[in-house]
């Protein structure tokens, strides 16, 4: 159950607004094989984070530069393919009604901008003027800043706010922020107890209150 009042709102892209699973493993499927990796390990370590934390995790002795080779070849090859990649349910219609209210929005993400503006586009869910892609933090989920750049963008302190998030990484991130953290999907991890949890964005409801909003679902 959800019902708080808020400065803005903070939100994930991969799994939160924009279900691009079968595009995401099928990438890190194919690193596993080139590499000798199984791909569910790897799958449950990199969801939510930045790719050169995974190429990092999972190829520690490779030079930096060749680390970084590997990311930027899987970054642009995920650009160009967009196909198959849709919205979360109602998440579309919830960013544009949030807009149509005047709530400041940010998207807090671990991919890098130009792949995140096309997954979003894709998926015909609205990109916000405020964005934070994985070259604007230094550091990637699980640290807050992501989402205290976020928020500094919307000009509320992250404890005014309200953060979506879907993996591990990406929950602790917010939590740790001090957003009001809630989960979309079903993830069971220990960061998620006692956290309210959406399936979809269908059910929710915004409505102003003076100066801030009130989003209850």
């Amino acid at each position: 159950m959800i019902d708080v009042v808020v400065s803005g709102v903070l939100f994930d892209m991969d799994g939160t607004l924009v279900d691009s699973t079968a595009v995401v493993e099928a990438a890190w499927t194919r690193f596993g094989a080139t590499h000798g990796i199984d791909p569910v390990e790897i799958l449950a370590f990199s969801h939510g984070r930045q790719t050169i934390d995974t190429v990092q995790r999972f190829l520690p002795d490779l030079p930096e530069d060749e680390q970084r080779d590997i990311v930027d070849t899987m970054i642009a090859a995920e650009i160009g393919y967009v196909e198959g990649i849709v919205e979360v349910p109602g998440a579309g219609a919830f960013v544009r009604r949030l807009q149509d209210l005047g709530v400041p929005i940010a998207l807090v993400t671990s991919a890098p901008r130009e792949l995140a503006v096309k997954r979003m586009i894709a998926a015909g869910v609205p990109v916000p003027d405020a964005l934070v892609p994985s070259e604007d933090a230094e550091r990637s989920k699980p640290h807050p800043e992501g989402y205290l750049r976020g928020a500094a963008l919307l000009g509320a302190p992250a404890e005014r706010c309200l953060a979506f998030e879907d993996a591990p990484a990406g929950v602790e991130a917010a939590l740790a922020s001090g957003a009001t953290t809630v989960v979309v999907g079903d993830l069971e991890a220990s960061a998620t107890t006692g956290l309210p949890r959406i399936a979809g964005y269908t059910g929710l409801t915004v409505e102003r209150e003076g100066s801030a909003f009130r989003i209850r679902g």
